[in-house]
């Protein structure tokens, strides 16, 4: 059973299954040229909101060694927001620090309500900005306990490695996250790249 936090803002609730810290390990496997790179991550994930109408995002991941006795081995950290896609408007905060001048919209289950998309889910943005030089607009939805993502947009500074495009699949099962990330970098095209388990920690 998901319990809902007393403060949440009612845009967050067909993501709310998502808030908490997660942890637990997944694959890496990705082709390069003629080989192919496989390797076991751990990871932890954590969604959080601060009374307004965003999830913040973390993730911290870690190589597990080919030695039992060797240290771990810090891998990529990305941060960013996941929020409803909807236009903003007078009682939204921005652009930069300004306040919002209005009444603050969708504040009722009755109002989120009228954003459902066609299919019966909510339309989401998704922003993450990678330590690499890599930033990422993702567009998708949330349907259930499922988030279906693709790439809208990269950037990369002029030292980042060559990445194009991706999509991710996140999922609730047995009360457990499952996500899968596929990606087009290196000159290739999209293909699998990585996924993982996580378990539900706080």
């Amino acid at each position: 059973m998901i319990e809902l936090p007393v403060d949440l803002p009612a845009e967050l609730v067909p993501l709310s299954w998502l808030l908490g810290v997660w942890e637990g390990s997944g694959v890496i496997d990705y082709v390069i040229g003629d080989d192919s790179v496989t390797h076991e991550f751990g990871q932890r994930i954590s969604f959080s909101h601060d009374g307004l109408s965003h999830l913040n995002y973390t993730s911290s991941t870690w190589l597990f060694p080919v030695d039992p006795d060797t240290e771990t081995t810090p891998l990529v950290d990305e941060m960013g927001y996941w929020r409803i896609s909807r236009p903003l408007g007078d009682g939204d905060a921005g652009p930069g620090m300004l306040p919002a001048t209005g009444t603050r919209p969708f504040t009722n289950p009755a109002a989120v309500e009228t954003l459902r998309n066609d299919a019966g889910g909510f339309d989401i943005e998704v922003s993450l900005v990678h330590p690499d030089g890599v930033s990422e607009l993702y567009l998708g939805q949330v349907k259930g306990p499922r988030v279906d993502l693709a790439t809208d947009a990269v950037m990369r500074t002029q030292g980042a490695k060559p990445y194009a495009a991706a999509t991710r699949l996140y999922g609730l099962v047995d009360a457990h996250l499952l996500w899968a990330w596929d990606i087009a970098a290196l000159g290739q095209e999209l293909r699998t790249h990585a996924s993982a388990r996580l378990a539900k920690v706080e």
